[in-house]
């Protein structure tokens, strides 16, 4: 049986509290992994600033290089798993077995990981806007002629992570070349991908004390958020509900990202049906950033119709499919309660489920001994409707008629809005809608899933770990 092991400062250690993770297909036990308790977490972050002085002895340079080692180490190499070796193939089955994203779907978000390891330079520059790298080892330096200096905010960054997607795991990368250990609480179905990360940053020549990597239950994930200086939260709205107005812990909820077609480009909204079907269901639909809801002035009805046909065509495949393109749930039920409350809140008028009709059966599949919802698409008459804004881990939107004048005051909050438009006024507005965190703009703009990771992304990383601070030198004669 593969063991999943506690990393305490990098080192290994093994519980006598396990718990099992299981194939999604046979129900099996595919390893056991030890788990943390609250006091264990508490006493390792005494160790927090000892561990973060051994990652400030290396410069960002080093630490760069470092991460771009890790990054073909990561993809191409067999890295420890406590004391047997994972191979990427490993990785790859062992990640689809437990949460049910199909095989090929895994190898993508392995790319993902890698190309922000091996661009973390990119990526540093624009979450510093360009700032001069060496000013981070020694506090402080010059810009413009004028002092300049930042101030670390925490020891370490804690992260109480997701089992929804491997390529979110990106967002917490740029932690180390800024100096910060890294407190891991991993998703309770993927615990591979935090873990093989760390294994290949370790590997190559990363001080193990940058890495904590705790396993444990909602008592061990409240002592990382509370002890932490700064701590990452990904979750879904009730999970995240109690922590919003922490300013310690930075959030990262449901997305309801849309796509806005505007007046002066929606008679022209065929030009733009891959893109909308791109953002639903790419990554299986899993991600905040994909589209969940298509808003538009006119044409509503037509636009759902055509998506719901396309969509339809979307159907469930075994994991191993190279071809698959939708995830299965780890828990049927879940599924199933997903889809009743989808029938529950059609009831209510002003909605229809446009792609039941394209469907052999219902939205529940069983495919090669696994659960799956099959894509969904609301036209949403009522722009008040339950369906009207919302998100499901499965390809779901609506789409919903307003006049464009009612469209930014009825979005609500957006992780990611492509706006396709040309209308200069239009796009002003859409500038300063405090609703929406990233913005694709233009008649050509990016699917909702495009990102460019030296972006924010829900708060910036490194605004969130360093405080730029006054600073006065005179040195006198």
């Amino acid at each position: 049986m593969i063991h999943i092991p506690i990393l305490r400062a990098g080192l290994s250690y093994r519980s006598l509290n396990l718990a099992h993770v299981s194939h999604i297909q046979t129900g099996e036990p595919l390893a056991v992994v030890s788990q943390a308790n609250r006091g264990l977490i508490a006493k390792d972050l005494h160790q927090a600033k000892d561990n973060k002085r051994v990652l400030e002895d290396l410069s960002v340079l080093e630490l760069l290089a470092i991460g771009k080692k890790a990054a073909n180490l990561f993809i191409e190499s067999e890295l420890p798993l406590d004391d047997a070796l994972q191979s990427p193939d490993d990785y790859i089955h062992q990640v689809s077995g437990t949460t049910g994203l199909p095989q090929s779907l895994c190898r993508n978000n392995m790319q993902k990981i890698r190309l922000v390891l091996d661009e973390m330079e990119e990526v540093l520059d624009g979450l510093t806007r360009g700032l001069d790298l060496s000013i981070i080892d020694s506090g402080w330096g010059t810009h413009n002629k004028r002092p300049l200096s930042y101030v670390p905010q925490t020891d370490a960054l804690g992260a109480v992570l997701p089992s929804n997607s491997p390529g979110v795991h990106s967002l917490w990368l740029p932690a180390i070349p800024l100096k910060t250990p890294l407190i891991l609480k991993p998703g309770s179905e993927e615990p591979w991908t935090p873990f093989r990360i760390a294994q290949a940053l370790i590997e190559a020549g990363c001080p193990p004390q940058a890495f904590g990597f705790y396993p444990t239950d909602y008592s061990g994930a409240a002592e990382i958020l509370l002890h932490c200086g700064k701590s990452l939260l990904f979750g879904g709205g009730s999970t995240v509900a109690p922590w919003q107005a922490n300013p310690n812990v930075q959030i990262h909820g449901p997305g309801r990202s849309k796509i806005i077609i505007a007046e002066d480009r929606i008679s022209r909204w065929e030009e733009y049906l891959d893109l909308m079907i791109t953002s639903i269901a790419e990554n299986g639909g899993r991600s905040c950033i994909n589209d969940s809801g298509v808003w538009v002035p006119s044409h509503g009805r037509e636009i759902a119709e055509t998506l719901a046909k396309h969509l339809a065509e979307i159907t469930p495949k075994p994991l191993d499919d190279p071809d698959a393109e939708i995830a299965a749930f780890t828990n049927p039920k879940a599924a199933e309660g997903i889809s009743d409350l989808i029938d529950n809140q059609l009831k209510v008028p002003g909605a229809t489920d446009l792609t039941a009709k394209y469907r052999d059966g219902g939205r529940v599949v069983e495919e090669a001994g696994c659960t799956f919802l099959s894509p969904t698409v609301i036209w949403c008459e009522d722009p008040e409707h339950p369906l009207a804004n919302t998100e499901f881990l499965f390809p779901f939107v609506s789409v919903v008629e307003v006049p464009q004048e009612e469209i930014l005051d009825r979005i609500g909050p957006s992780l990611v809005v492509t706006a396709i438009t040309d209308d200069d006024a239009f796009i002003v507005d859409l500038h300063r809608s405090s609703e929406v965190e990233r913005l694709n703009l233009g008649p050509l703009a990016l699917a909702t899933n495009k990102i460019a990771y030296g972006d924010p992304h829900e708060g910036n990383l490194f605004d969130f770990l360093y405080r730029q601070r006054a600073l006065q030198v005179n040195r006198g004669q």
